[in-house]
């Protein structure tokens, strides 16, 4: 059966690999410069045969992709506006190209869902690239059984990542969603541009650096990075699909940020592109 697929989806070029910070739900009906900033994106990378996203709101134990051909819509959110529930998403799925990773990944078992869908991590950042729907989509669920802090633990997850660099000679576009910095308890809910708080933008910053520079080492042993960072990545659900996107990195790869800044406060918006 794997020699199978791998027939039926040749290679075709290299695809990008991203790291999206989604925010706050409320992102899918703004307008604003990062709303704007995805769509931009969406314009100018190559068109991909797939979508694959690293989600930071599908956590359990062990590693599975969805194999729906039609995945569910989730609204994995609450006391939101009306007008978010009524956004509909009509991305189809793509069940080969799914079992394809199940096959491709040696260090764990990777096995194909249909219990889960498509959550706020994948189409509220989808709805705003890729408005038409019109290209398949899988989620990766994140292994979140060993989920208190461990550079061992993150390591695993670098390491697991690092398998899927075929995808991107399948075509497939990786974005793996989640925030660099995001602290719930912090926020400032009234407000979504308010001025980030000094402990927030000096661990942001250094992880803008060290992106730059290729350190992948403080980045996964992000405690290093100075007293802050717990305060920056108190729980490790939307650190980890950054960590996905780093792993992914060649050395022929250029990295460029596509958008800096924060929402509330405490939640750097920062995203980036790799190829």
């Amino acid at each position: 059966m794997q020699e199978d697929i791998n027939q039926e989806i040749p290679e075709s070029g290299k695809m990008p690999v991203l790291f999206i910070g989604h925010g706050s739900p409320l992102n899918i009906i703004l307008k604003n410069s990062y709303t704007e900033s995805l769509v931009r994106l969406g314009n100018d990378l190559p068109k991909p045969k797939a979508l694959m996203v690293v989600s930071a709101h599908w956590l359990t134990n062990g590693t599975s992709v969805t194999c729906n051909e039609k995945p569910k819509q989730i609204y994995d959110f609450y006391g939101f506006p009306r007008e978010l529930y009524q956004v509909k998403d009509s991305s189809s799925g793509s069940s080969d190209i799914a079992r394809l990773t199940s096959g491709i990944v040696r260090k764990v078992q990777v096995r194909c869902s249909n219990d889960w869908g498509l959550d706020h991590a994948s189409w509220a950042v989808l709805k705003h690239m890729y408005p038409q729907a019109d290209i398949p989509v899988f989620e990766m669920r994140l292994d979140y059984s060993f989920n208190e802090w461990h550079p061992k633990m993150i390591q695993y997850h670098y390491d697991l990542a690092s398998e899927l660099g075929e995808l991107r000679r399948k075509g497939v576009l990786i974005i793996g969603s989640g925030n660099i910095v995001h602290n719930l308890r912090m926020l400032d809910f009234r407000n979504i541009d308010a001025k980030p708080f000094d402990w927030a933008v000096e661990f942001d910053e250094k992880v803008k650096s060290n992106l730059l520079s290729g350190n992948h080492t403080d980045l996964i042993d992000y405690r290093n990075m100075g007293r802050n960072a717990p305060f920056a990545v108190p729980t490790l659900d939307h650190y980890l699909p950054m960590i996905y996107a780093i792993a992914l990195h060649e050395k022929d790869d250029r990295l460029e940020f596509v958008h800096e800044g924060f929402q509330y406060g405490s939640i750097s918006m920062r995203s980036f592109r790799i190829g």
